[in-house]
């Protein structure tokens, strides 16, 4: 986990009305992580890609309480399946060695799947997708639906497969670590804007790529989190904006979504 601060762009003030669109600069607490549930998992396992990346803005207190609102993302622009009912299908078909039936009659699941899903050099040379459509409305009332995408200004590296077999099983957490430690690590978070008739409940619909995009601003890295891994397994990140100006969409695994995170979060703070 990074700490540093997110500076808007004047375009993200005409998009969203959302407190971190409307102040010069807020403070953000990033995490990065790979998939599966093994928080051991080698950065050279195949499994462990896509790569995940979250970003928390934290907010000022409101009556006495903190506030803060959430982009979860990872390094593919869709997931599996619609809904949580098809992705526990998709997870038993897996566990059951029936997974190449489920994919024959699932071919948004098996596009995912055969999504190339290359290692990155460095997590900071990686793109992330935030999954949903989410509704941004600006001071005017004027709406419109959008998706984030999480561009590294560093530009896109990634390893062949020679390359990945020469790395160590923690290559990418070491590298951030001392990435970081020479310099800020950036980051520029775009929006996808939707067009009329464009599916906003769906993770698994791409929208055409002439779609325009809007640079709502930068995300400059500065160091670690102190007491890192006490702080990994304390957080809770929210898929659900929950801040005015930005909404969640029709999509059903958005509130499947955020109470998994939470009993995952609360599992983790436990132990």
């Amino acid at each position: 986990m990074l700490t540093g601060s997110f500076a808007p762009t004047p375009e993200a003030e005409n998009l969203s009305s959302a407190p971190h669109f409307n102040q010069s600069s807020t403070p953000v607490t990033v995490r990065f992580s790979s998939s599966t549930g093994f928080p051991a998992i080698p950065d050279t396992d195949p499994r462990a890609n896509p790569r995940g990346l979250a970003i928390r803005f934290n907010l000022p207190e409101h009556d006495g309480r903190r506030v803060h609102t959430d982009i979860i993302s990872h390094s593919v622009p869709a997931f599996y399946t619609r809904t949580g009912e098809e992705f526990l299908e998709f997870l038993r078909a897996l566990a059951g060695g029936t997974v190449e039936d489920f994919l024959s009659t699932h071919p948004a699941t098996k596009a995912f799947v055969q999504t190339p899903k290359p290692f990155p050099t460095s997590f900071a040379r990686e793109a992330f997708f935030a999954l949903h459509a989410f509704k941004f409305t600006n001071s005017g009332g004027v709406a419109r639906f959008g998706r984030y995408t999480i561009i590294p200004d560093a530009g896109l590296e990634h390893l062949d497969d020679a390359s990945v077999k020469s790395k160590g099983e923690s290559y990418l957490f070491d590298e951030l670590q001392e990435r970081v430690g020479k310099g800020p690590i950036v980051f520029h978070i775009l929006c996808q804007i939707a067009e009329d008739g464009d599916v906003t409940d769906d993770t698994t619909v791409h929208w055409p790529k002439d779609r325009a995009n809007v640079n709502l601003g930068k995300v400059t890295l500065n160091s670690l989190v102190p007491d890192n891994e006490h702080e990994q397994k304390k957080i809770i990140f929210d898929p659900i904006p929950r801040v005015k100006g930005i909404e969640e969409s029709d999509d059903p695994l958005f509130e499947l979504r955020a109470a998994l995170y939470l009993v995952s979060g609360r599992r983790r703070r436990a132990a």
